[in-house]
């Protein structure tokens, strides 16, 4: 009995032993299998379901292969908000906040709509809808950084697309328009042995293509401003620390122009990417758009290049004339690549991509997040990466840095107003043009600087130096130009003048 009982525990337990044994073997073999199907997935980040090509501006095309991206992309029309900036469904008119710009823009078409901005998803609807465009006669050039418009420029060029850069640019905005709705997108159909595409009339905003290569996924700079424009600056005399292959360019033969897209590191093309249409440009209707950076990316660098440039008709460079002193004066864009280019972030090597568009993780996947939106609605994935605080204590810091920045900024405009008030009354005095020469020089640098500032997007957190800097000389400028003013005033120096 006793063995027999014995036979039976040893059994038993050799029975639970081959139990436990399998389920381990199981668990073990199916612990790699999941190793060896997350390694794949990671060496295959997608899977190309549909061909898309050089003239696909659709980015629901794109969507069907690269499904992530396209999700986040979609996101940047959901309503989200900083203190310094938004993206409201109805964005208010930025004057509100800032009150003082109607009347810097005196005369000018921001002066009648001057909304706050929003995400990517809308960069041409609002364009299209601004006061701006409506009520005011603009040039086809706008569309340069507002839409998919490279295929365009390839079917006005003939197949060249700076030669259509340059006949698209002589169009007004409807023309203009109505050219890129033509060219439409070149979508993928679905289904059969071969690939076949389909012509879809119709605008998008800046879509896939336009950073993409269709076939390699490569980033690439397509737009023929930033091209020329990044050109001139590798030509220039201006130090470049923060874009090594420019420098590294320089000290070639310098046989060939530089090319961004085959001489640019893999980490500099995420700020030139951005940097095509985040920057200060001129886009009016007098000669074809352009990146004054010949002279280099700072402020009085720009400037310079803006002072010595000449229109077809010989007339210096100006954007309009002020309507209450009736100065030549300047209108910044957003110049958001020049002004990184001054900071930190940039000499270390941190591109516009690390902060809007960090890197995320999805399962194996390691995916740049195409919600494109401020650093400050994703603080953990966008700054903790390489700054080891609290949320709390980053934002506290970036805080800190606007609030001063938005301080100054007003100072500024309070000086500039003032200004204003010395040319109007000394113009009501009778005051010659020539007289007022000197005010309205030093109007047009105190407004430059002022609007440099005002029109970039970060608030002064891209160089806070920099940016105080900048205003700092707005400031100086425009209380130098009331003082002017206010000489004028005196009867004794207006008679000598």
């Amino acid at each position: 009995m006793s063995e027999s009982r014995s036979g039976s525990r040893r059994t038993t337990w050799l029975l639970a032993i081959t139990a436990i044994s399998a389920v381990m073997v199981f668990l073990v073999v199916a612990l790699l299998m999941s190793i060896f199907e997350r390694k794949q997935e990671a060496r295959n980040p997608y899977v190309r379901l549909v061909e898309v090509n050089e003239e696909t501006t659709d980015p629901a095309a794109w969507g069907v292969n690269w499904a992530r991206e396209y999700d986040d992309y979609k996101r940047t029309a959901e309503v989200s908000r900083t203190r310094f900036g938004g993206s409201e469904a109805l964005p208010a008119e930025k004057a509100k906040a800032f009150p003082w710009l109607t009347r810097m823009f005196a005369g000018y078409a921001f002066a009648i709509d001057y909304r706050d901005r929003r995400g990517h998803a809308y960069m041409l609807q609002d364009q299209e809808q601004t006061k701006r465009v409506t009520e005011r006669p603009q040039p086809g050039s706008c569309l340069h950084c507002h839409a998919s418009v490279i295929p365009t420029y390839r079917r006005m060029g003939g197949g060249d697309v700076f030669k259509g850069f340059d006949a698209l640019n002589t169009l007004s905005y409807g023309e203009a328009r109505a050219e890129v709705v033509r060219t439409g997108s070149s979508n993928p159909v679905a289904g059969g042995t071969a690939t076949t595409f389909q012509h879809v009339e119709g605008a998008h905003p800046v879509s896939c293509v336009d950073c993409h290569d269709p076939r390699s996924m490569e980033l690439r700079v397509t737009r023929p401003g930033f091209i020329r424009g990044i050109q001139a600056l590798a030509a220039s005399p201006a130090p470049m620390p923060h874009l090594e292959s420019i420098e590294r360019w320089r000290r070639g033969n310098r046989s060939t122009p530089y090319d961004p897209n085959a001489d640019a590191s893999r980490q500099e093309m995420r700020a030139f990417v951005c940097g095509q249409c985040h920057v200060e440009y001129y886009c009016g209707p007098k000669t074809t758009l352009f990146f004054p950076w010949n002279n280099g990316l700072k402020v009085e660098q720009i400037e310079s290049y803006y002072d010595q440039f000449k229109f077809p008709d010989g007339h210096r460079f100006y954007d309009w004339t002020h309507a209450e002193s009736g100065a030549e004066v300047l209108k910044a864009q957003h110049p958001e690549f020049e002004t990184w280019s001054q900071g930190i972030h940039a000499r270390s090597g941190v591109t516009c991509a690390d902060c809007h568009m960090p890197y995320k993780r999805e399962g194996a996947m390691k995916v740049s997040d195409h919600w494109v939106r401020s650093p400050l609605l994703n603080i953990s994935r966008a700054c903790q990466v390489c700054h080891p605080y609290a949320e709390s204590e980053i934002q506290a810091r970036v805080d800190a840095i606007q609030e001063r920045t938005h301080t100054l900024m007003n100072r500024s405009a309070a000086a500039l107003l003032d200004l204003l008030d010395g040319v109007t009354a000394v113009r009501k005095a009778g005051a010659t043009e020539a007289q007022l020469a000197e005010v309205l020089a030093l109007q047009r640098k105190a407004q430059w600087r002022l609007d440099f500032v005002a029109a970039e997007n970060s608030m002064g957190f891209h160089a806070p130096q920099e940016t105080a800097r900048v205003l700092a000389e707005s400031i100086d400028y425009a209380r130098q130009g009331q003082l002017a003013a206010k000489m004028l005033a005196m009867p004794a120096v207006a008679a000598h003048k």
